[in-house]
């Protein structure tokens, strides 16, 4: 499981570099609803909140808007790349917490898929709308549904694991 738990931090990684808001909102929303909390005792426990939750959904959905403005910076630019690289640190290491794995591992991992997709994911962008000549909000869109279904696809198979968690004494 070791192995798939760091694909999967690196996966979300991607999506961070893609979107780096839809990274934290997907994972997120699954750990928020993964009951009992897999991220109990952890600096990471925000995650499991269904107040984070919703509220890294409607800031994904800003950005999913923000994007296709033309005065957006660009993703590999000093603004831009160290967000999504701590978007998919953040989210391959919880990603790695809830299944039970190395959490600076995950964090790596998704870092790592961060950048490469940043850098892949502009180019190709760019080579598809200066070069090609496709309009750049269609390839937006377009990217926005990948970021979000393969977002969806590579949360489905996150498992995590679920601890014992201590009853609260009543005062």
């Amino acid at each position: 499981m070791m192995l798939t738990t760091y694909l999967n931090a690196f996966q979300i990684g991607v999506i961070a570099g893609m979107r780096a808001l839809t990274a934290p909102a997907l994972v997120s929303h699954k750990l928020a609803n993964t009951h009992p909390d897999p991220l109990v005792n952890s600096k990471l426990d925000f995650l499991h909140s269904s107040t984070t939750a919703t509220i890294l959904k409607v800031l994904a959905g800003g950005e999913l808007i923000g994007d296709k403005l033309p005065q957006s910076p660009n993703r590999i630019g000093a603004s831009q790349l160290p967000v999504r690289i701590l978007s998919g640190a953040v989210s391959g290491a919880a990603v790695s917490e809830a299944e039970g794995e190395s959490v600076p591992y995950g964090a790596l991992a998704g870092a790592l898929g961060a950048v490469a997709s940043s850098f892949a994911f502009f180019h190709l962008r760019h080579w598809l709308t200066a070069d090609k000549g496709l309009p750049d909000p269609a390839i937006a869109l377009i990217e926005d549904a990948l970021a979000i279904g393969f977002g969806l696809l590579v949360m489905r198979h996150v498992e995590p694991v679920l601890h014992e968690q201590e009853p609260v004494a009543a005062a």
